[in-house]
């Protein structure tokens, strides 16, 4: 809602058909009962296509069209090419999965889906949920490059894919649900890389069919494997948290189904010998109920958030709030004209690395609010082409940033369930301008229509699709449940 008011490898992927056969002829010593590794363990080896409701369905397919169209449009970026040639003169292998955008490219299947993840997070455009994390780009590039992998007799049919796909997101909001920590916006730990590689291994655990000691020991395995500092955000390395998270869970359960063992407690909070409690100095692990006939998903009870332009969710707030404060200047004076103004206050709360008074690259400013909040003001919308070169260093936009002063009001805190933002515009006449928004068209309080996000979906993947595809993939995902081979989904991109 917005306020206005005028007033101031070969042998890796050579041995990949024997998954099944391997996952089912493994001795392994199984983790005791009765503890929060082994609940997870049980629910993700029990759980059944029968427990997802039709608003978890609904949910989830949204997302996996709207991750789809990021990673389409993100393979168009700089640091999507510089992952790709990293994988294709790297490493030689046997190539089965296909690369977002590239079509006749395939990689082998934990590097396509290490380069897909790269092209879903390139943008920072993907998906965002409550507690923060980004569920979708950690878990959907493994299960489309595993779906590949698989032999033909083995291939899962579209409703195994969906209810993989709602597993990893389950087990990754779960895990953030064990920490008061991660309510608000990152310090320490950036959360994909952590519960991101956790939800990878959960997945396709569920779609290899492991065993539910093999799934305790993914888990266990995908914690050593986990983690990336906030200190890397707003580069060229933050998309690699999602492209290791997703490629890096994958491995996990591929290592679990070939007999690799981890600690069967992982999860649980043992005293003197950190496990999973490592990445938070809160740690409150509960067990997860095996599914019932009646299990609620938390997708169910907690909406996603959806991106309408390529920055960090907490630019959507003060986007909002400056384009109406930008209708109120021109109905005031009839145009805008950024010589009229002495100064621009934002009300953002405190989070250092998405506070930059004058960002200097693409990924600096897509996590700055000066720099969206004054895009926003001066061309009235903020897109794909705001994050080019040209636009980040043009003269009055530079001006305009040199005018922002920050404040941050005890009441808004950093948390994507909570916080606001405010942008004030203080003339030189005396007058002053606010705007405030505490729901962005878009924030799960306010989730985008189909036809919205079907906007965004095409506009994406047009960049890199000829629209006959575009649109099978808009029909393969609305029908995911009845397609009989899910890796069809994956040959279309």
């Amino acid at each position: 809602m917005v306020f206005l008011t005028l007033q101031r490898s070969q042998k890796f992927l050579g041995s990949s058909r024997q998954v099944h056969k391997t996952a089912a002829h493994v001795v392994a010593r199984s983790a005791p009962e009765e503890t929060v590794t082994s609940s997870f363990a049980s629910f993700i080896h029990a759980v059944r296509p029968e427990h997802l409701s039709k608003i978890v369905r609904h949910r989830s397919k949204r997302m996996i069209l709207d991750s789809i169209g990021v990673g389409l449009v993100g393979s168009t970026t700089h640091v999507f090419d510089i992952a790709l040639k990293y994988c294709l003169e790297l490493y030689s292998s046997v190539a089965v999965s296909n690369v977002y955008g590239k079509p006749g490219m395939k990689l082998s299947p934990t590097l396509a889906a290490f380069t897909n993840g790269v092209a879903t997070h390139s943008m920072d455009f993907d998906d965002t949920w409550h507690p923060a994390t980004h569920p979708s780009g950690a878990v959907l590039p493994a299960l489309l490059a595993a779906s590949q992998m698989l032999p033909p007799n083995s291939k899962p049919n579209g409703l195994d894919f969906l209810l993989a796909f709602n597993v990893g997101l389950e087990v990754q909001g779960r895990l953030m649900h064990f920490s008061t920590e991660a309510h608000n916006i990152p310090k320490r730990f950036h959360p994909p890389s952590v519960v991101g590689t956790m939800g990878s291994a959960a997945a396709t655990a569920k779609l290899l069919s492991l065993s539910m000691t093999q799934c305790t020991h993914a888990l266990g395995i995908a914690a050593s494997l986990a983690g990336a500092p906030m200190a890397n955000a707003a580069t060229q390395a933050k998309p690699l948290h999602i492209g290791n998270a997703t490629r890096l869970g994958f491995e996990a359960a591929l290592l679990a189904a070939r007999g690799m063992e981890a600690n069967p407690f992982i999860l649980d909070d043992i005293s003197g010998c950190s496990g999973f409690s490592a990445f938070y100095s809160i740690y409150q692990p509960r067990p997860l109920s095996t599914p019932s006939e009646h299990h609620e998903f938390l997708l169910e009870k907690q909406d996603i958030a959806f991106k309408r332009f390529p920055a960090h969710l907490g630019m959507h707030w003060v986007v909002d709030a400056a384009l109406s404060v930008r209708n109120l200047f021109i109905n005031y004076a009839g145009s805008f004209s950024p010589s009229l103004i002495r100064t621009i206050v934002l009300k953002i709360p405190v989070s250092k690395y998405i506070n930059r008074p004058f960002p200097n690259s693409e990924h600096e400013a897509r996590h700055s609010f000066q720099f969206n909040a004054c895009t926003a003001l001066l061309d009235g919308e903020v897109g794909l082409s705001s994050f080019t070169e040209s636009s980040i260093h043009r003269q009055e936009l530079r001006e305009l940033l040199h005018k922002v002063v920050v404040e941050h009001p005890e009441d808004n805190v950093a948390n994507f369930d909570k916080m606001y933002g405010e942008v004030a515009v203080l003339l030189k006449s005396g007058d002053v301008l606010t705007g405030k928004c505490d729901t962005f068209y878009g924030h799960w309080r306010k989730p985008l229509s189909r036809e919205s996000l079907l906007k965004k979906f095409r506009s994406n993947a047009s960049h890199v699709l000829p629209e006959e595809k575009v649109e099978t993939i808009i029909s393969m995902v609305d029908n995911l449940e009845n397609l009989s081979d899910s890796s069809h989904l994956a040959c279309s991109l």
